[in-house]
């Protein structure tokens, strides 16, 4: 790889990890750039904040689902949270979760939502999820433009034109949603 650009390239570091990557992480952790690191079975994937496009698509979908989720019952979390354990959690950019314990690590949720960023992970945590339970996910992609609402069945997620947890479908969220 001698000359190489890392720009984009995953990295594996076998232990032990170098001193540097140990100041790396701790560095990032005190300048709170790790908030959207996720450990997948206990391999560190380092995220970068997302564009601030990403955001304002965040705030409209808080906007849009909140009352519809606390119609269901459900408590609107369109924001990052850790799903799963210290161990092995995700960080998805928002949910809808069912009333109970509250914590630092949620075991899982009623619906996750990802919005993709370019070269993201989103469409590879869908095993995670449903090892997890999660019912629903939402993934929008900024993108392509598009809303894809995926409902768990028998273990696996299949494409839904409805929610089964509130009052609203891909297509109509997708109409409501002022694309940046």
């Amino acid at each position: 790889m001698r000359g190489a650009s890392l720009q984009r390239v995953p990295t594996l570091v076998l232990d032990p990890p170098p001193r540097e990557l140990a100041a790396l992480i701790e560095r990032r952790r005190q300048l709170g750039q790790d908030l959207f690191d996720e450990m997948w079975e206990g391999v560190l994937h380092m995220n970068p904040a997302p564009h601030s496009r990403h955001s304002n698509l965040q705030q409209q979908l808080a906007e849009l689902l909140g009352p519809l989720a606390r119609k269901a019952g459900l408590l609107p979390r369109v924001g990052i949270f850790n799903l799963g354990d210290d161990k092995n959690y995700r960080v998805p950019d928002g949910g809808l979760l069912r009333p109970g314990p509250d914590g630092v690590y949620l075991p899982t949720a009623a619906l996750v939502i990802e919005i993709v960023s370019p070269g993201d992970e989103s469409w590879e945590k869908l095993s995670f999820y449903a090892a997890r339970g999660v019912d629903e996910l939402l993934i929008v992609d900024l993108h392509e433009r598009t809303v894809s609402l995926l409902g768990r069945e028998a273990g696996a997620y299949r494409q839904m034109t409805r929610s089964r947890l509130i009052e609203t479908g891909p297509a109509e969220l997708a109409d409501r949603i002022e694309w940046p």
